[in-house]
């Protein structure tokens, strides 16, 4: 899992020795850890924040992740522009290997890379003994977002002026003569 700026609801999980029934996380963000995730993901608030995990032995040195991430948003309707809020509640699943791991390999068929669409994604690979799963329940947080958030019974109005009557000229009669209507 490589980001590029540190998640604001970050929380490094030791994955050296985990016990064969996992690890119980949960992270419940503060106000701060709010108001960044909200600035983060141009929400107008983010009002709850919770993600429950466990993560437990995968394979030989892997590591699996699943829980959910539950969360009130606040967004702005993008017809109306008024606040709209939105609940997001998202299954995580992930399956991390340490880098250099032959579990971490993409599968390769006479030189081309097999896709399985349905099934499951690749391991993702971590190095050290710590995986961050603040910032995977941030990533399935974000995936719960809608990109267009509308209101109910919200309409967009077209401004287009409504043709008063038939179009006329030399290009329409010819069109019309070549088209006819049905």
């Amino acid at each position: 899992m490589k980001s590029i700026s540190k998640s604001p609801v970050s929380f490094m999980a030791n994955v050296q020795r985990l016990p064969q029934r996992g690890m119980p996380v949960t992270i419940i963000a503060d106000t701060e850890q709010r108001k960044a995730l909200a600035a983060g993901h141009d929400l107008v608030s983010v009002e709850d924040f919770r993600s429950d995990v466990t993560i437990l032995p995968w394979k030989k040195d892997g590591v699996r992740v699943s829980g959910s991430v539950k969360a009130d948003i606040v967004q702005t309707c993008v017809v109306t522009l008024e606040p709209l809020a939105a609940h997001i509640e998202e299954e995580i699943s992930a399956v991390f290997v340490p880098e250099g791991s032959s579990l971490a390999r993409d599968e390769v068929e006479g030189g081309e890379m097999v896709l399985d669409a349905e099934g499951p994604d690749s391991p993702e690979t971590f190095s050290g003994d710590t995986i961050d799963v603040g910032a995977l329940a941030e990533e399935f947080f974000e995936l719960g977002i809608d990109p267009y958030p509308r209101k109910a019974g919200s309409t967009i109005e077209s401004e287009l002026p409504v043709p008063e009557a038939e179009p006329s000229g030399p290009l329409h009669e010819k069109l019309r003569k070549l088209y006819p209507q049905r």
